[in-house]
């Protein structure tokens, strides 16, 4: 009797004991794969922003990487393709994520940042890191469920490798699918895959993306009621931002119905406003506009209301990229701005804008907290937990991705499983 029971109990640990080390090799062998490609993402997409720093009139040859973008997608039935919805549903279905994803995704964005279109790179990342996770599982014939959790680890690998945020891109990976579950057996192998993208990017000489602000407000009673007042407008701001990302889509399509005729259009109205704003700062990503409003704590009244528009016409016309760094872009901005009105530090209101917009458009507390974190330093963590709180509840149903299910009530102890809007 007591030898059949140590025997089960040998079995059942390791049982354990060869799951973890079937993930470890796993998940390793992604975050390597996903940390040169998105090493090499990064260094491609930076160079491209350099480039049209440099010559700002390749704004005005947008109209032909919008064609080339839609005859590679055309030349591999993608056309339909949802980007990063496609990533995002394939991890609750048995939906295949291709192969021919990743190089149209890496090329795409390139070509976007190169002409000047304003977009950001995360959304090529989850679609590279998805796609790199979904074939790595094939190779190993891994079953349904395990393909699952090897998308999350490409998406984890890939977000980690570009922002530099290990931490944030395992959480995020976790929750982002269906929101207020966390899917806790893929923890160990999205931290792993991550952190190990993380290594390969630090050994390839990038960066993490950080921000040092200057001034960190106490924690006191006027502080906490200025932090809630501008989280809550950003949260208002996301579902502004969602509504204009997804209508000016659903209406280009209506509208345009041949994508060739759909993205020149786009592309005509980014150089027309590029040129009436007389700026390039709505223009790419915007990196050095965030900093600017973060680090320096200046920003310019409605740059916001710019990038929204800008960012709004140039995905939805059928360019390339990501709304996440544009999402800093409108919050760091924003919240510089009203910063200035209600008596808290712009640069540190900058900050704050950038983690309750970031929580409202992608329904993230939780990775939230921890990107405040691995952005700015712990020392104002309690403020912006509070940010990510406030704007969680009341950014509503809203959502970058249409394929995002939010599980539970933001008002209740409630299971309602709706999409977001």
């Amino acid at each position: 009797m007591i030898k059949d029971i140590a025997i089960g109990k040998m079995k059942s640990a390791s049982n354990y004991v060869i799951t973890f080390l079937k993930w470890a090799l796993i998940s390793i062998i992604i975050g390597v794969v996903g940390g040169c490609v998105g090493a090499l993402f990064h260094m491609s997409v930076n160079y491209a922003n350099i480039i049209f720093t440099m010559h700002d009139w390749f704004v005005l040859f947008l109209p032909i990487g919008g064609i080339i973008i839609v005859a590679m997608y055309k030349a591999c039935k993608m056309l339909e393709n949802k980007g990063t919805d496609s990533i995002i549903s394939s991890i609750r279905n048995d939906e295949k994520v291709p192969i021919s994803l990743a190089p149209l995704i890496f090329v795409s964005t390139v070509i976007t940042h190169l002409c000047g279109g304003s977009a950001g790179r995360e959304g090529a990342a989850l679609q590279l890191g998805g796609s790199i996770g979904s074939n790595i599982g094939r190779l190993f014939k891994l079953d349904e469920k395990d393909m699952h959790m090897v998308v999350m680890c490409g998406m984890s690998a890939v977000f980690s490798a570009l922002f530099g945020t290990p931490i944030t891109a395992a959480v995020f990976a976790l929750g982002v699918t269906s929101v207020g579950i966390m899917y806790y057996s893929a923890l160990v192998p999205c931290l792993m895959s991550s952190l190990a993208a993380f290594l390969v990017t630090r050994f390839a000489g990038l960066e993490p993306t950080q921000f040092a602000i200057t001034v960190i407000p106490q924690t006191g009673v006027i502080t906490i009621l200025q932090t809630i007042l501008i989280s809550a407008l950003c949260a208002e701001l996301s579902i502004i931002f969602c509504a204009t990302m997804h209508y000016t889509a659903r209406y280009l399509k209506i509208w345009f119905k041949n994508p060739y005729i759909r993205v020149v259009v786009g592309a005509l109205a980014i150089i027309a406003l590029t040129y009436l704003t007389g700026s390039r700062d709505y223009n790419g990503s915007g990196m050095d506009i965030i900093e600017h409003a973060v680090v320096g704590g200046h920003a310019k009244g409605w740059a916001w209301v710019l990038k929204i528009v800008f960012t709004a016409i140039t995905i939805g016309a059928g360019f390339k990229g990501g709304e996440i760094v544009p999402t800093f872009f409108i919050g760091a901005t924003f919240g510089c701005v009203v910063g200035h009105l209600f008596g808290l530090n712009p640069g540190f209101a900058a900050a704050i804008g950038m983690i309750a917009m970031f929580c409202g458009v992608l329904n993230c507390p939780i990775a939230s907290i921890v990107l405040s974190i691995e952005l700015f330093g712990s020392k104002g963590f309690i403020l912006f937990a509070i940010a990510a709180g406030v704007s969680y509840m009341l950014s509503g149903y809203y959502g970058l991705y249409s394929s995002q299910k939010i599980m539970y009530s933001k008002l209740r102890a409630e299971y309602i499983n709706k999409d977001t809007k």
